[in-house]
């Protein structure tokens, strides 16, 4: 990989809370254009690792480069800016706000109403059902639908790169699956997309390369391939050498 293939680097940083290191010494770089995932159990540190890249957790020290920019010590809304949108784990949308004014909020930069109105269309194309009620409150949406308000809000900015934290939390086998085929469908129209999941299966069923995560220390990397059959990825889900990686 070369430096104008990489989108996201982020070289040996150390990220903590009060006196204590979540991450220690994590490295991980990701290729324009590739969808990248990030694997670790419960308390692994991989949330730590999106709010250190949003500039919401700011690293003690390392950096984080998107496209050739600093992003380290950068406040989060011009983070954004360089072209980063995130799903947040947990979906996280603004309840008493209709999913339109949800979609909305994502985009509040953006003057230009041609721009605003092609956005929503892409939304909505990708998600007919949100077309259909987006005068609803978000609230009173099902977690299924509440997940495709979060993932529409995310593709608002535009962005060049996707950080999606957990989008299979809470949600059915049935809708897990509908879920990861939507990201399929926005990393082929050309969005990059770094991926941090605890399904390792669905997981690596959509991402060319990936990272293990484990007591906030990345153990192993390598290509989707090379992740299913190492050892050292079901260590750090069973402790033991299992060989089958949490569904």
């Amino acid at each position: 990989m070369t430096g104008m293939d990489e989108a996201l680097v982020i070289e040996h940083i150390f990220t903590g809370y009060d006196r204590a290191d979540v991450l220690q010494d994590v490295s991980v770089r990701i290729e324009a254009g590739s969808i990248t995932c990030l694997l670790g159990s419960n308390g692994s540190g991989k949330t730590t690792l999106i709010r250190s890249i949003l500039g919401l957790t700011p690293p003690r020290s390392g950096q984080v480069r998107f496209r050739g920019t600093e992003l380290t010590g950068m406040p989060t809304h011009r983070i954004v800016r360089q072209g980063i949108g995130c799903i947040p784990e947990g979906r996280r949308v603004f309840p008493r706000l209709s999913v339109l004014e949800n979609l909305l909020v994502a985009a509040h930069d953006e003057r230009r109403p041609e721009v605003l109105r092609h956005r929503l269309d892409r939304v909505f194309e990708t998600f007919p059902q949100l077309a259909e009620r987006q005068l609803q409150l978000a609230g009173t949406m099902s977690g299924g639908e509440q997940a495709m308000v979060s993932i529409g809000r995310g593709l608002m900015s535009a962005p060049r790169l996707l950080l999606v934290d957990e989008p299979s939390l809470g949600l059915s086998p049935r809708l897990v699956q509908e879920t990861f085929a939507v990201l399929k469908r926005i990393h082929a129209e050309g969005v990059t997309i770094f991926l941090v999941e605890q399904n390792v299966h669905q997981t690596l069923a959509i991402a060319d390369r990936g990272y293990v995560l484990a007591k906030g220390r990345v153990v192993t990397s390598g290509t989707a391939a090379e992740l299913r059959a190492d050892p050292q990825m079901h260590a750090a889900y069973f402790g033991t050498g299992g060989t089958e990686a949490r569904r």
